[in-house]
């Protein structure tokens, strides 16, 4: 009997709830509305305040409570988890209140919000591109904040998923080999070509990256499989470029996880080349 009891004045609660949120959406004071949103988002009912917060925001333009309900509104979105609508509402918000209350928090959480939105490194990645950016531009009008590290922290794994974007796209040229499928064609453009020099590109532009190693051996392969398979007035010279490879890979990465592999590859080439380990 208890049990009824607690669940019948539950479910009274709940009507009566929706009751007065009807009355808010009804209502013409709008003060009485941005009181209502403030109570809602701060129990976390970020649904119903963000309707309320659609309707005020117009009408509270350029007066105190329409800064806060701005910066509120974009809070609804990011704790809903609509993290492009959130991000919107924060970049309004910086744009039209540069010096702002909120400007700070606004920043962040445009840019961590697209951070949290960005996909995985096989789909494209301009959205990553803008999060960063977002970031980026976070830090430079607040270098003292105390969100910085965290901003860094986000900007780093960014930059780390463009970076396996890009390896992704080495190794896929790399694993379509030459044009041909046999070990008589031209070099030039051929896949290995462009694995080489689209992992040497990442490593350029991120050479503090953690996947260093692994966009080094997949540059030492695609060497030495492009030497291996050119034409004879090609191959001796490609063949030199692969020990070279070797000595920077080994010297770089002693205690590598793929130093079996560098080392078979190093006995192979050492076939058609004088090395000085030979000399």
């Amino acid at each position: 009997m208890k049990k009824y009891i607690v669940m019948a004045l539950l479910s009274a609660g709940f009507l009566s709830s929706c009751g007065e949120y009807n009355k808010v959406l009804k209502s013409t004071d709008y003060e009485y509305k941005y009181e209502a949103a403030k109570a809602y988002f701060a129990k976390g009912q970020s649904s119903r305040a963000a309707t309320i917060l659609e309707e005020l925001i117009p009408i509270l333009k350029g007066t105190t409570n329409g800064e806060e309900s701005l910066y509120m509104l974009g809070m609804t979105y990011y704790n809903q988890g609509d993290y492009v609508t959130a991000s919107h509402y924060f970049n309004t918000y910086y744009t039209t209140y540069p010096r702002g209350t909120y400007t700070e928090l606004a920043r962040f959480y445009s840019g961590k919000a697209l951070y949290l939105d960005t996909p995985e490194p096989r789909l494209d990645q301009s959205s990553t591109y803008k999060a960063i950016q977002e970031l980026q531009m976070f830090m430079e009008y607040f270098p003292t904040s105390d969100r910085k590290e965290l901003a860094q922290n986000m900007i780093f794994e960014l930059q780390d998923k463009l970076v396996e974007k890009e390896y992704l796209s080495a190794k896929l040229y790399y694993d379509l080999g030459s044009y041909s499928g046999n070990a008589v064609y031209s070099s030039t453009g051929n896949n290995y070509l462009a694995a080489i020099v689209t992992a040497q590109n990442v490593l350029k532009e991120y050479p503090y990256t953690k996947m260093r190693e692994d966009l080094s051996i997949l540059i030492l392969r695609a060497k030495y499989h492009m030497a291996k398979e050119s034409v004879l007035e090609k191959r001796d010279d490609r063949m030199r470029e692969t020990v070279d490879e070797y000595y920077a890979f080994k010297n770089e990465f002693p205690e590598s996880k793929y130093m079996k592999e560098v080392e078979d590859i190093f006995a192979d080439v050492s076939k058609y080349v004088s090395t000085d380990e030979e000399e």
